[in-house]
């Protein structure tokens, strides 16, 4: 019988933004704004940065590979809510379910490794900056970014091989506009108490270690500011650091709301505010918040619309 059951839900029907069919026009012409901008600004930082040598350093190998990333999270998730504006049957298989969170979290967990990363080289940077380029080399930036992809696939790949054990023989339709977890675990006609511990387990200890490092990396630096003498170089300092933690707060806030604060087992239509600003929001800003405050980044963005023009 389960068995019966589990074969008549292979299909969800995601719901997302279905109880507002008013705005269904607005709404699909703002998220495809969103989505479009995302793109240009991620893969444009993207390109900037391989294009120009005066950007291969750590600190922008760290950058192009987070924008990558937020154009990877991205682009797992707007296109298929764009189709369902649309579509009658607002239909995703299951497979199709997995694969969409796969890439979703595969972004979100590189991401968490990336920005700890980075922090570790804005702490060497002006800590120690006369030992920057050997504590910060070229192959343990390589083997960073290596590790954090590794630890970006394992991650989704433990949470979809717990996603096999469940059977789905309760109702089809998640309260989302794409395919999470959380979602999935409400539907469920098998305890799902094992998938949230490994969830809770998994993605608290990522949070956990890569929220430690920033933080450490951050008080040091803070403490090494502090005792500074010249006010343009602490200015020059913090302003180094502003972009990056700003990223961090925001970022590292709206997962831990979603998935291991005390509010995480919501039901879809409160998850969805939150989802929208980590999934949409966040990647649309990132390029813009390093971009804007950086003027080794204007420069060589200045330096190519000359030679173009």
């Amino acid at each position: 019988m389960i068995q019966d059951n589990h074969s008549l839900t292979t299909e969800f029907i995601l719901i997302g933004f279905s109880n507002h069919p008013e705005l269904r026009t607005i709404l699909f012409l703002v998220f495809l704004t969103i989505y479009l901008i995302t793109m240009v600004g991620n893969l444009g930082l993207v390109a900037l940065i391989f294009a120009e040598s005066r950007l291969h350093t750590p600190m922008y190998i760290f950058l192009g590979n987070l924008a990558l990333m937020d154009s990877c999270c991205s682009s797992a998730i707007t296109p298929k809510m764009l189709q369902n504006f649309f579509s009658k049957d607002r239909i995703i298989s299951l497979y199709e379910c997995m694969a969409q969170f796969y890439f979703l979290c595969l972004a979100e967990t590189t991401d968490c490794f990336l920005l700890a990363a980075m922090a570790y080289d804005r702490y060497v940077a002006i800590c120690n900056p006369l030992q920057y380029h050997t504590r910060m080399s070229n192959k343990l930036c390589l083997q960073m970014i290596t590790g954090a992809y590794i630890a970006g696939n394992m991650h989704p790949m433990i949470q979809i091989g717990f996603l096999f054990r469940l059977t789905f023989c309760r109702f089809n339709q998640i309260n989302h506009f794409f395919c999470d977890v959380l979602p999935l675990f409400r539907l469920s006609c098998i305890d799902p108490y094992i998938n949230e511990m490994m969830l809770f387990i998994l993605a608290g200890s990522i949070l956990t270690f890569s929220i430690t490092i920033v933080i450490i990396s951050y008080l040091f630096i803070l403490f090494t500011v502090f005792t500074m003498k010249s006010n343009k170089g602490k200015g020059k300092a913090l302003s180094t650091c502003a972009s990056h933690f700003l990223s961090v707060s925001i970022f590292y806030g709206s997962l831990i709301f979603m998935y291991v604060g005390p509010n995480s087992g919501n039901e879809g239509d409160k998850d969805i505010p939150v989802a929208v600003f980590y999934t949409l929001v966040i990647p649309l800003l990132n390029p813009f918040i390093y971009s804007l405050r950086n003027k080794e980044v204007i420069n060589v963005t200045k330096k190519i619309m000359k030679k173009t023009s």
